[in-house]
């Protein structure tokens, strides 16, 4: 062979060899840096930041990213020890509660801690704030109002004054003005709606849902007649030519309903198949037709735990008190609630019977339909977000300004006119003929006729 081919071979050989030790080298070199990297990142820059956070004077609002662990929305999310602002924390890696001059915090043991949320430990549950400090008092859950106490454990016992606000005889024009109050202080209501006027206001009966309020029937157009006087086919076709509309508005029909002029019975009921809501304070709203008088109705009457007050949303006056008086109450302590999530709270199973009342009371009495235990409400009086205590609903005698007592069994103590309203929906009236049953629409006489 050529000599020259020969050495031409050699010297592409050796320049091929060169190039794989230069291959091998960047991989190793390559390696090595990733190993370091690693370990700068990973191990020695951690260590570092936690002794170098014992100089640290005052913990930095948290920035670090969060990752959720748990599928609850409501859960606590686990924040990791990372990033300028947690020097504090990072300064001792040891788990389990630790407290600086901002609150108390809990560290697991993989570094990370609570925050942003509710969770358990130990069996107790707490709430964290966003930046992982326990939370103490009232705390804000969607609708619900939760209470911690000062060591941050939370007290399913405590419960702000709970009551219904209730609304006859709409939607109307002022409708929306009301909801936007209710949407604007986290507080529900529940309207008891006439079909005739469903079908004018379907959106506005669409936003009630969206936003909390429970859906109510008061028949189609409130006929001038009680329904003691009317036959089963015509109670029926109020109630269900009412659904019929809601469903088509909403697409659900009532959960609830209330009978014209408060007058049913048994035999209502089971026609109906629905709950029946009667009140225990009645605003008169429909009479006054002051926002004044009617705000002070209920500011200054009696709202007993578990009470239901009535108010008609058709009547420009009354919306503009209750867009006054929903956040008085809430800022006072109270908790507005539909009369479905009042039951619920109380421990009562919605019967096809007639409720105006959940009052402590009532209950123990046994005087509420579906009631079959303690509830777990507080025993005795309820104390008010401003700190008064007001009545349990168990005197006596209960006396409105009307002079009538109302009674969870639907059955009033005779007023000043003689007058008594029954549980069974029946009436005596007074001798003048008229019984007045205060929905705020009408004067019912023994002919059947209503005075509008």
């Amino acid at each position: 062979m050529d000599k020259r081919v020969l050495r031409e071979r050699m010297r592409r050989k050796q320049r091929q060899l060169r190039r794989r030790k230069i291959m091998r080298l960047v991989g190793y070199v390559l390696g090595v840096v990733l190993v370091v990297t690693f370990l700068v990142r990973g191990v020695i820059l951690p260590i570092a930041r936690g002794i170098g956070g014992k100089d640290a004077d005052k913990p930095v609002e948290i920035q670090a990213e969060t990752e959720t662990v748990e599928a609850d929305p409501d859960a606590a999310i686990r924040k990791p020890l990372k990033g300028k602002g947690d020097l504090t924390k990072a300064s001792d890696l040891t788990a389990g509660w630790h407290e600086d001059e901002n609150g108390k915090w809990y560290q697991n043991f993989d570094g990370t801690y609570y925050a942003g949320g509710f969770q358990e430990i130990d069996g107790v549950t707490y709430s964290f704030d966003d930046n992982g400090y326990i939370q103490t008092g009232w705390v804000s859950n969607g609708f619900d109002d939760l209470y911690f106490n000062e060591d941050g454990s939370y007290n399913p016992d405590k419960h702000k004054t709970r009551i219904a606000l209730t609304f006859d005889d709409g939607p109307g024009e002022y409708t929306d003005q009301l909801l936007d109050c209710l949407e604007e202080n986290n507080a529900h209501a529940t309207f008891f709606m006439l079909g005739q006027n469903v079908e004018s206001w379907e959106s506005t009966v669409q936003r009630m849902v969206d936003i909390g309020c429970e859906i109510g029937n008061h028949s189609y157009d409130h006929p001038s007649q009680t329904l003691l006087n009317m036959s089963s086919e015509e109670v029926s076709s109020q109630f269900q030519r009412t659904d019929e509309a809601l469903m088509k508005a909403c697409g659900q029909a009532a959960t609830v309903a209330r009978a014209p002029y408060g007058a049913a019975d048994q035999t209502t009921f089971d026609i109906v198949q629905k709950p029946f809501f009667m009140w225990s304070l009645d605003t008169q709203d429909w009479s006054l037709m002051n926002a004044d008088a009617d705000y002070n109705a209920v500011m200054n009457g009696d709202l007993t735990d578990g009470s239901i007050i009535l108010m008609h949303d058709i009547h420009e006056p009354s919306v503009q008190a209750a867009i006054r008086l929903i956040p008085d109450l809430v800022e006072k302590g109270y908790k507005l609630m539909t009369v479905s999530e009042l039951a619920e709270a109380k421990g009562v199973d919605l019967q096809y019977a007639s409720y105006s009342d959940f009052w402590d009371s009532s209950l123990e009495n046994g005087l509420v339909a579906g009631y079959e235990g303690n509830s777990s409400s507080e025993e005795g009086s309820e104390e008010g977000g401003d700190g008064s205590e007001i009545s349990d609903g168990s005197g006596e005698e209960e006396s409105f300004d009307d002079g009538s007592g109302d009674y969870s069994d639907g059955t009033d103590e005779s007023s000043d006119d003689g007058s008594e309203d029954y549980s069974d929906g029946t009436d005596e009236y007074s001798d003048d003929g008229s019984g007045d049953y205060g929905d705020g629409t009408d004067e019912y006489s023994d002919d059947g006729s209503g005075e509008y």
